[in-house]
């Protein structure tokens, strides 16, 4: 899923972020999701990606975020200042 966050088919990525979203629902799965590498291309496509793949992007690093163990590495990942970006647009939830 991490590699296909970065496939150049919207939809590959759109799919990827949106499933991530699902298994970070799951503690477990969030620090493996943070482990196998998936918060820089998260943030990528929170910065370029489609408007849906933005709105999963932003609502799986929310979710990665719930764990306190994340933080850190979503911030050192540059997060913060686009998801700030987002939230002030007030993008709806992905569909």
């Amino acid at each position: 899923l991490v590699a296909l966050l970065e496939s150049r088919t919207a939809g590959a990525s759109n799919q990827a972020a949106r499933a991530l979203v699902t298994l970070a629902w799951n503690d477990d799965n969030k620090v493996t999701i943070v482990e196998a590498g998936a918060i820089p291309p998260l943030v990528r496509l929170l910065t370029s990606g489609t408007t849906v793949a933005k709105q999963w992007a932003a609502e799986a690093l929310a979710s990665l975020k719930v764990d306190p163990d994340n933080g850190g590495a979503i911030a050192e990942a540059g997060a913060i200042q686009p998801l700030c970006a987002s939230s002030s647009r007030g993008m709806p939830s992905p569909p």
